[in-house]
């Protein structure tokens, strides 16, 4: 048994039952139509209909309560042990390229996360009310269509006030990355809203977008070495195609014409 199976056994339980209310509401009707009418011979099958009708609905609403196939306690479970493999199954149904990483799933450019001790999924650090996969991939998608809150170029725009905070607006010198990450994530509670995986998903976006120039100008390096991969005070990234990426350095440079 899957979440995905449960969802759509009680969901067709609970159209079942619904149906069998609007079968309550019309036989209502009639007893109430023919009672104004002074029809007896009428008013009675009516009535002896709608008990008929009224054992049906709550035959259907039992079914509709007991529909659902999981205990709290196997709810647990299934969500600790076995609900990201459904997830991801059905993510492949979908076509939707999904990436291991540390905490969580690339499914580009979304960053998905299951959190096992809250039972909850989220995408992108907010949380999504449904866990019923079919409906969880739609909102996936949509996400992923979505024009981003953010773009590349208000990206490098606030790397390159970072940068300059840093700095004391010294161009051409190198700094780590994760100065440009503390600095972003000053207030409180920024870093558990914005966290690093993000950031990498961040600069790796920028740095595969073509957009390497502020509006001034003002032209940016991201400087790494193989030494520096896995390293301290590096972002990791995993690409679409699986390639790790890893970044440590930022630098701006104002280049002369």
């Amino acid at each position: 048994m899957t979440f995905e199976t449960g969802f759509a056994d009680t969901e067709r339980a609970a159209s079942a039952a619904s149906k069998s209310v609007m079968g309550l509401a019309t036989a209502l009707k009639q007893l109430q139509k023919s009672a104004a009418e002074g029809e007896l011979v009428e008013m009675h099958k009516a009535a002896d209909k709608l008990a008929t009708v009224l054992q049906s609905v709550c035959q259907e609403i039992d079914n509709a309560r007991a529909a659902w196939p999981f205990t709290s306690d196997s709810e647990e479970a299934y969500f600790r042990d076995s609900y990201a493999n459904e997830l991801l199954s059905a993510a492949r149904a979908n076509n939707i390229a999904a990436q291991r990483l540390d905490d969580g799933y690339l499914m580009y450019p979304c960053i998905l996360r299951i959190i096992p001790s809250e039972q909850a999924v989220t995408i992108d650090r907010k949380k999504i009310a449904s866990l019923r996969p079919s409906r969880l991939l739609k909102t996936l998608k949509t996400i992923q269509t979505a024009k981003p809150r953010m773009t590349v170029e208000q990206f490098l725009d606030l790397l390159h006030h970072a940068y300059r905070l840093l700095t004391n607006k010294e161009y051409g010198k190198t700094i780590a990355l994760a100065g440009i990450y503390e600095a972003l994530t000053l207030l409180p509670g920024s870093n558990s809203s914005y966290g690093q995986t993000e950031f990498a998903r961040d600069l790796f976006l920028l740095d595969h977008s073509g957009v390497m120039r502020t509006k001034s100008g003002t032209k940016i390096n991201l400087p790494a070495s193989t030494g520096t991969k896995g390293g301290k005070d590096t972002f990791s990234f995993v690409s679409p195609d699986g390639d790790e990426v890893t970044y440590y350095g930022i630098q701006f440079v104002q280049e002369t014409k």
